[in-house]
């Protein structure tokens, strides 16, 4: 790609340079002889290697033996049409762990034998999926929790009272009964309350918030109960700017993040939930009831050294009435999702033996603007 920018459209490829630099997917393109002759800095993050290092090895040297990529680059090449192909892994020691993208490979037409290759990422592709899957959940209950509010709740004031009423008439031994009734008619009405939260579908009042602070109040709550034998590690990054999100919101999500991890951990005497903040290069996606996209540089974690959340839970873990609690009603991550969802941002749970993380990815206030003075984490 070198020399091509001194043809006489010099202008106009370093246009096209700056579009391929913009997207936020790994570009390279590869010639005939397997060559990498041009790499866009996402691939020069995704390689781990400069555009000029890269240049100066064959493809088949950055990807593991025997590669689907390479048969689809012979494929491409010998039909001279777009191929693409989904799930591929291309693990490998120099690439790292868990390296499974989805990639379009394209014929160049004006360089003989060359091919465009675009790497997707699945841990992004997948990040996407889970947000859609997620808001959609938190529209189900929505519905549900409002058809449960006109539906159940006048019925229930209704027994309640009958129940009352039987309570004065019956014989002492019997009156245990009209009280159990009294009493899961009551717990009935909480888990309806409880629910009511999911059909408010007013626009969110945001403002620029200041993260630790929402995560100290968290801290000291956890610590006066739920999690007052449990210690608590923090994590920041103080030269994080403010988020925009609502304060009480916020306290609410990592009040449940927080008191999961507790639960999780339970009397382990090495129980440790770690907080964590931090700046990471975000995906783009549409803020809820708006056309705009925004990017989700902002990196809230609740790590937990608990024993984990089970395989065949996870991919469902955010859905309502989804737990692993004796007693628990399910809605506590399904509310999370849907809090988070209505500001724009993800929220995920990766899990493995004695090590669960909830991370939660949010947009950051228009106008805040990173410290490059500052130093870039601090334990406490």
């Amino acid at each position: 790609m070198n020399d091509s920018f001194n043809t006489p459209d010099a202008a106009g490829k370093a246009l096209a340079l700056t579009v391929l630099n913009a997207i936020q997917n790994p570009v390279i393109m590869v010639n005939e002889d397997g060559f990498i002759t041009f790499a866009n800095w996402e691939a020069e993050a995704f390689f781990g290697a400069s555009a000029a290092h890269l240049a100066r090895y064959r493809i088949s040297t950055f990807i593991p033996f025997g590669s689907p990529l390479l048969a689809l680059i012979d494929q491409v090449r010998e039909r001279l049409a777009p191929v693409n192909e989904y799930r591929v892994d291309l693990s490998s020691p120099r690439l790292g762990q868990e390296k499974l993208v989805d990639l379009y490979v394209a014929p160049v037409v004006t360089e003989q034998g060359s091919v465009v290759i675009v790497f997707q990422e699945r841990s992004m592709a997948d990040k996407i999926d889970r947000q859609l899957t997620h808001r959609a959940a938190a529209r189900s209950v929505t519905g549900l929790a409002s058809m449960l509010a006109h539906e159940i709740k006048n019925p229930l004031s209704g027994i309640r009272g009958a129940a009352q009423l039987l309570e004065s008439a019956v014989a002492g031994e019997d009156r245990s009964l009209t009280r159990l009734i009294c009493e899961e008619t009551d717990r009935i009405v909480s888990l309806v309350d409880r629910m009511e939260v999911f059909s408010d579908e007013r626009p969110v009042d945001r403002q620029p918030i200041n993260i630790h602070a929402v995560l100290d109040h968290v801290k000291a709550v956890a610590k006066a109960g739920f999690a007052r034998d449990i210690k608590i590690v923090e994590n920041y990054d103080p030269s994080l700017p403010s988020v925009h999100a609502n304060r009480d919101q916020l306290i609410q999500v990592f009040l449940n993040l927080v008191k999961n991890a507790a639960e999780a951990v339970g009397n382990r005497p090495d129980g440790e939930i770690v907080l964590t903040t931090a700046y990471r290069p975000g995906i783009r996606l549409s803020v809820a009831g708006t056309r705009e996209k925004i990017s989700l540089p902002l990196e809230f974690c609740v790590h937990d050294n608990g024993p984990g959340v089970p395989a065949d839970l996870l991919p469902h873990l955010f859905d309502p009435f989804i737990t692993t609690k004796t007693n628990g009603s399910g809605l506590g991550l399904a509310l999370v999702a849907k809090i988070i969802g209505a500001h724009g941002g993800i929220v995920e749970c990766d899990s493995q033996n004695h090590r669960t993380t909830f991370r939660v990815l949010m947009p950051a206030h228009k106008d805040a603007a990173l410290e490059d003075s500052s130093p870039t984490g601090t334990h406490r």
